[in-house]
């Protein structure tokens, strides 16, 4: 071929792009079949990987409820007689939930509510309080902020358990041991949810929104109401659904605290029934039943709340 010629062919094919017009945006040209394309299975490989151990951790979690469900549809001649995660013949799960809930003039729905007073008003009010002390410490320069931060975080690898006695030496002193405040009040401080708050509000909570919000007069309460909550509201999730699971899962200081079995959440009332059960065997009708029914508010608590865990509400606002 002359160079003419192809001069000529080069010239009609870029008169032919020109009336057609470029392929379109991410048109991929054929690939011949067979044709390995670089780095597939490396990425198919780390998705069965990925898969594999998610669905191993799914199961790890997923199994002990599943044993739960199948354990309060028994009797007490079935729980021990039968395989542990197979149902039995008669499923006796209605008339196991209908005696907890009848069982002792209804203790066990006195205990829920006491765990809902405790779990819920607890977790509500040391969420706000940390997320107040998380904004003044991350958004307002004064001197003693980092001490106060590090003692925060000193307070977050200290157990609970190692402050039950103190607690309880305190409360005795102030004549508050076996009443709703002895378990109440230690609820309301969440080291743990201050230290994310601070560290969420660094992140999210803008010092130029805050700056235009006080041009506009506004004051500094109504920023962080206003602004500052919603911005951090993934966060004040994260801490409320900690901060509920800690206190309703709470065992050791309800036990140190209280005495009045009026007064027991659920955690310390289905020991008290557990405690039983070599006395009584049908006991365990009544153990396995509350602890089904314990899991259930947690449950929900989660489905409602996860639609809250979402990205901030003004991220890319001030670019």
């Amino acid at each position: 071929m002359t160079p003419a010629a192809s001069t000529a062919e080069t010239a009609a094919a870029k008169a032919h792009e020109a009336d057609v017009g470029p392929p379109p945006q991410g048109a991929r040209a054929e690939q011949p079949r067979g044709t390995v394309v670089p780095g597939g299975r490396a990425r198919a490989a780390r998705t069965i990987i990925v898969t594999g151990v998610l669905t191993i951790v799914a199961l790890y979690f997923l199994v002990p409820v599943y044993w739960v469900i199948v354990a309060a549809s028994k009797t007490t001649d079935d729980l021990f007689g039968t395989h542990g995660f197979l149902f039995a013949e008669n499923i006796a799960l209605l008339s196991n939930l209908s005696q907890v809930l009848s069982y002792d003039g209804g203790v066990f729905l006195r205990w829920l509510g006491n765990s809902l007073l405790y779990a819920g008003v607890g977790s509500l009010i040391a969420t706000y309080l940390a997320a107040a002390a998380g904004y003044a410490l991350s958004k307002y320069m004064f001197r003693g902020r980092n001490l106060i931060f590090g003692l925060v975080l000193g307070g977050v690898l200290v157990p609970g358990t190692a402050t039950a006695l103190p607690l309880f030496l305190l409360f005795s002193q102030l004549g508050m041991v076996n009443t709703y405040w002895s378990v109440l009040i230690p609820s309301l401080v969440s080291p743990f949810g201050l230290f994310l708050c601070r560290i969420y509000a660094d992140a999210t909570v803008d010092t130029s929104l805050i700056e235009a919000a006080r041009l506009d007069g506004v004051g500094e309460i109504r920023i962080f109401h206003v602004l500052g909550l919603r911005i951090m509201t993934p966060a004040l999730v994260t801490v409320f659904l900690f901060q509920l699971v800690g206190i309703w899962n709470n065992y050791f200081l309800p036990l140190v605290m209280l005495t009045d079995e009026r007064l027991f959440p659920i955690t310390l009332g289905l020991n008290h029934w557990r405690s039983q059960t070599d006395r009584l065997p049908e006991f365990y009708e009544l153990t396995t039943g509350g602890v089904l029914l314990s899991i259930i508010p947690l449950a929900l608590a989660m489905i409602v709340l996860q639609r809250f865990w979402r990205g901030g509400l003004t991220e890319g606002a001030v670019k």
